[in-house]
This record gives C-alpha cells, sequence and structure tokens, in this order.
C-alpha cells in the first residue's frame, strides 16, 4: 500500500477523535488503497464494524485529517452478513445484483483490517472469497453480453458508430469478468490498467490494449463490424459463452403499457399512460410496418417497403424511448447496462421550449412575475433536480482523482477519471433539461441532439475531451486545465456556477451537504427515485453527517 501502517493508525486514531465514542468498533481499511492502488488525493476509506443490533446509516462521514480526506462508514455484522446472503441469493440471476451491493460486499472482503481482526476475519468468512470471484466473474460475463447483442443490434438499425461505443464498453466488461475470475474483484474501472498489469499476462493485457485503442473511422460500418467481430473473438478466448454471432437472434418485442392511437394521419404512441409521442410521417410509416415478434433482420426488410430511408434508425429511435424492446432468443429482454452509468433508457426527451428547465437554485421561470406550469411531471421533476445536484457533486470527486492520478504519473488511471468528470458533466446538463431518465454515459454526446441547438459547442469540447489521452505530465496539466474550462462551460449553461468545490473543505462539504437536503426533501414528497441510497441518511439527518461529533 501507498501508506504505511503507522501512518494509517495515526489517522484512524485522529478520525476517530472527531466522532462520537459511544461503541467499541472493529476497523478496517477499504477501498483503493486497500487493493494496493491509490495515489495522493485518493480517500481514506475506514469501515467501522459493531456487533450492535440496530442498523447503522450506509452515508459516510467525510472528514479532513492531515491533509487527507477521510471516510467514515459503519455497518453492524448483522448489516454485513445481510449484504452477503443477498449477493448469494441473487448470484444465478446477475441482473438482479446491483452494482452498489456487489462493491460494498467487494470492498468488505478485499479490506485491510485495523483493528479487531478477529471481528473483521470472522465478517469475511461469511462469504469465502474464491465464492465471490465466480459470482463477479459471472456478473461481468453477464453485463458484457447484454453489451456486444445491443452492439449488434445497432449495426443491424445502421447506428454503426453508436455500436462502437458499445463494443468498447463490451471490451472493458469482458475483460474485467476474466480479471475477477482471477482475484482481481475491485469493480471501478479506472484501475483497470494496473490490475491487467497486476494479473501478468501481457499477451491478454497488450490484446486488450491493442483493441481498445483501436481506430474506427465514424461511419465505416465495415470497419465497425470487424472490430465487433475482433472483440467478440477476445471475448470468447477469455472464456466468455454464448456470445452474439446471428443477427437472427434478436426481435423486436412488444413493451407492456405502450399503446397507439391515431387521429387521421398523426400516430400517437402513448408510454406508461403517462407520455405521449406524436410521431411524424415517416415514423409513423414505419410504426405501422412493425410487427412484432419477428426477427430484427425480417422488421427491417419490412419497414424498407414503406419507401422510408434509412428505416433502421428511426427504429433505433423507438427502441431509445422505450416504445418497443429487443429480446434475443433464448435469452431475454437486451438491456445492456453501464457500469457506474445512468440507466439506459427509456429516454424521455425534453418538452418544454423553455430551456434549461433547471437549476441547482430552483426551477427556470420566464420573469419575475411569472406563474408557470413545469413540463414535467413531479416526479421526473424531482429525479432530474436531484441528478443535476449529484451530478455536480461527483464532477468535483472526479477532479480530485484526476489531481491525484497526475501527481502519481497514473496516465491511464488520469484518462479514464477524466472521461468520468466529461460524463458526470454531461448529466448535470441533460439533467437541467429535464431528461429523465437519463442516457446511458456511452451515449451522452450522441443524444446531444435532444437538447437545444445552443449546447452544440459543449457536445463538441465533450467529444474532444473523450478522445484525449495522457502520455506525459504535460498531456496531463493540459488535460486537467481544459477539463475545469468544460466544467466552467458547463455550470454556465445550467446555473451552476457557485456550486460549491465539494471536497476541497469541510466548510465546501457542508455546503453541499445543505444543497443536496433541500433538493432531497422535495424529490423524497414526490416519491422520485434517489441518486444514491446514501441520500436516506443525509434526508434523515435534516442534511448533516450521520456521525456528527457530540
Amino acid at each position: 500500500m501507498i501508506l504505511t501502517e503507522e501512518r494509517l493508525q495515526d489517522l484512524l486514531d485522529k478520525s476517530l477523535a472527531e466522532l462520537p465514542p459511544d461503541t467499541e468498533w472493529a476497523v478496517t481499511l477499504e477501498g483503493s488503497i486497500a487493493e494496493g492502488f491509490g495515489n495522493p488525493s485518493s480517500d481514506i476509506d475506514f469501515l467501522l464494524v459493531s456487533r450492535r443490533a440496530d442498523d447503522l446509516p450506509t452515508m459516510p462521514s467525510l472528514l479532513f485529517v492531515d491533509g487527507r480526506r477521510v471516510e467514515i462508514r459503519t455497518r453492524s455484522v448483522r448489516q454485513l452478513a445481510e449484504q452477503f446472503r443477498e449477493v448469494e441469493r441473487s448470484a444465478g440471476r446477475p441482473a438482479g445484483i446491483s452494482e452498489d451491493l456487489l462493491n460494498r460486499c467487494q470492498r468488505v472482503l478485499h479490506s485491510h483490517p485495523l483493528r479487531g481482526h478477529a471481528l473483521v476475519e470472522e465478517v469475511k468468512a461469511l462469504l469465502p472469497v474464491e465464492r465471490f470471484r465466480r459470482i463477479t466473474a459471472h456478473w461481468w460475463a453477464h453485463r458484457a453480453r447484454q453489451s456486444l447483442r445491443h452492439a449488434l443490434a445497432l449495426q443491424c438499425l445502421g447506428e454503426s458508430d453508436e455500436a462502437v461505443d458499445w463494443t468498447r464498453a463490451a471490451l472493458v466488461q469482458s475483460v474485467k469478468s476474466w480479471a475477477a475470475d482471477l482475484g482481481e474483484t475491485y469493480l471501478e474501472p479506472k484501475w483497470l490498467s494496473m490490475q491487467l498489469d497486476r494479473a501478468g499476462r501481457t499477451d491478454v493485457r497488450d490484446r486488450y490494449w491493442e483493441l481498445e485503442s483501436a481506430a474506427v473511422p465514424p461511419g465505416d460500418a465495415g470497419a465497425a463490424h470487424f472490430h465487433l467481430t475482433a472483440c467478440l473473438d477476445f471475448a470468447e478466448d477469455l472464456g466468455l459463452t454464448d456470445l452474439p454471432r446471428r443477427p437472427e437472434r434478436l426481435t423486436v418485442a412488444r413493451v407492456a403499457g405502450v399503446t397507439t392511437w391515431q387521429t387521421g394521419e398523426r400516430v400517437h404512441v402513448i408510454r406508461g399512460r403517462r407520455d405521449v409521442f406524436a410521431l411524424g410521417a415517416d415514423a409513423g410509416s414505419v410504426w405501422r410496418s412493425l410487427v412484432l415478434g419477428r426477427p430484427l433482420p425480417r422488421v427491417l426488410a419490412d419497414s424498407a417497403v414503406t419507401g422510408v430511408t434509412d428505416p433502421g434508425r428511426i427504429v433505433a429511435a423507438f427502441l431509445r424511448h422505450g416504445l418497443v424492446r429487443l429480446a434475443w432468443k433464448g435469452g431475454g429482454t437486451v438491456t445492456p447496462a453501464l457500469p457506474l452509468a445512468a440507466p439506459p433508457g427509456p429516454v424521455t426527451p425534453p418538452p418544454s421550449t423553455l430551456q434549461p428547465l433547471l437549476s441547482v437554485g430552483g426551477a427556470a421561470v420566464t420573469g419575475s412575475r411569472a406563474v408557470d406550469l413545469m413540463p414535467l411531471p413531479a416526479d421526473r421533476f424531482g429525479a432530474a433536480a436531484m441528478a443535476l445536484v449529484w451530478s455536480n457533486v461527483v464532477v468535483e470527486n472526479a477532479v480530485e482523482d484526476l489531481t491525484g492520478a497526475l501527481r502519481r504519473g497514473q496516465h491511464r488511471v488520469a484518462e479514464l477519471t477524466a472521461r468520468r468528470a466529461v460524463h458526470a458533466a454531461l448529466r448535470g446538463l441533460f439533467s437541467a433539461h429535464g431528461v429523465n431518465p437519463l442516457p446511458a454515459d456511452t451515449d451522452l454526446v450522441r443524444r446531444m441532439d435532444l437538447l437545444p441547438g445552443a449546447t452544440g459547442p459543449i457536445g463538441v469540447r465533450a467529444r474532444e475531451l473523450l478522445a484525449r489521452g495522457v502520455r506525459s505530465a504535460e498531456d496531463g496539466d493540459a488535460l486537467r486545465a481544459e477539463l475545469r474550462r468544460f466544467i466552467a462551460l458547463v455550470r454556465g449553461a445550467v446555473g451552476a456556477d457557485s456550486f460549491p468545490l465539494s471536497f476541497d473543505s469541510a466548510y465546501a462539504w457542508r455546503a453541499t451537504l445543505q444543497l443536496g437536503h433541500d433538493w432531497l426533501r422535495m424529490g423524497a414528497h414526490l416519491g422520485a427515485e434517489l441518486p444514491i441510497e446514501e441520500a436516506r441518511d443525509l434526508l434523515a439527518g435534516n442534511g448533516a453527517q450521520p456521525h456528527p461529533a457530540r
């Protein structure tokens, strides 16, 4: 580890002094430093374990000790045991295991005991590490298959550039499955370069980076198909099975709650009894040609008879908006999901002409005397507002991680962390315009057409930053400066200029908590989905940390 045992014990003593001394704790170090990764900006993640019977808060306390940021989480043995049992119960259906749950279990199992070693080891024994490796490898493999199926479907639909993005996502998921089977179960992909180095298989590592960095010219469907085939071959060599090679196994299926109403020549599609989509003439013709249950290639052939140019792209829009779904014969619905990303759909475009709809300070209005009706259902309004605030928190965290990676010369880590910051900023931009649920991270720059034309320069800058590499300290410094300018551009567009630098100081963190609490109260009242589970603790604590010193 990058910190000595003596230094860790000193930080622990000083951290515990700021918390109420009301119980005996076993303490273990979690996270990237415990895994042998980390850099000067990495959090010190202490998990405090107790035999107490009551539930302990999920949300961590954030402290600043000797220039280090310290996160303290508390869990009871019963809570940890329930986490492990839930993973075991869902092992046979990996789609049912949330990433958050898997991550919590992984952090405990790979933690470094500091105090109360016997209790820590007792907890770890509840889920044998070999069993957890298999579960995690199976979980990653399932996600890789789903992403590859989605990529194959997108190629059929004529969306080759988007297919390449999903192919690259599947490439990460495939190699993470392989690495997990070797014991590299840390979930966050930003340390993937170090995990592959540590795995000791240079042939796999080099082949992965060759495929990851392969140039696929935009609009080149042939090159996109070649890249997908190469990634399928690689995944197969890594041991993944039931990979998608035959597009005829993809079928277009009905979505529950979607109905069609036609008035004159206009086709209206109603989703979930609350969202109405009006289709243009071409989209209506393609929609009327759909025969659900047929293989995707047959559906596209039927659509071509309508005379509409590129009908596949219209079908792709139906798919994104959740009006139809794709099924894989013998494998259920195709539901690709990216780690640490928003759900991939259905995407709901913003209905209002007043844009952006939201800012971190409240809803946008047309004037000082306005009494404006928000053009969003109440629950989506609350969810979008909370997502806007949370995206800004993630941006600040990613910038901190980027700074630490550059100090340590971790160039690959810096690249992935910078991309995380760009994606988080874009999630805030989309949320401010009322898009909720959000597109998956890999789709954000491609869905900029959902937003007003004035946001075009933001999309251009985002594409440039996502393509940037870091090969030297000079590259990293330039990337960090440009990233800050990009963040300022996005925040200026969504009214978040004054957002606190959340992880800069204890004062900034308190300001962030208060801002988040204001939106959480509304979101909880409206029954909106919370952005992270820890938000429940913030709500219960009236905007304060769950472990304030007495």
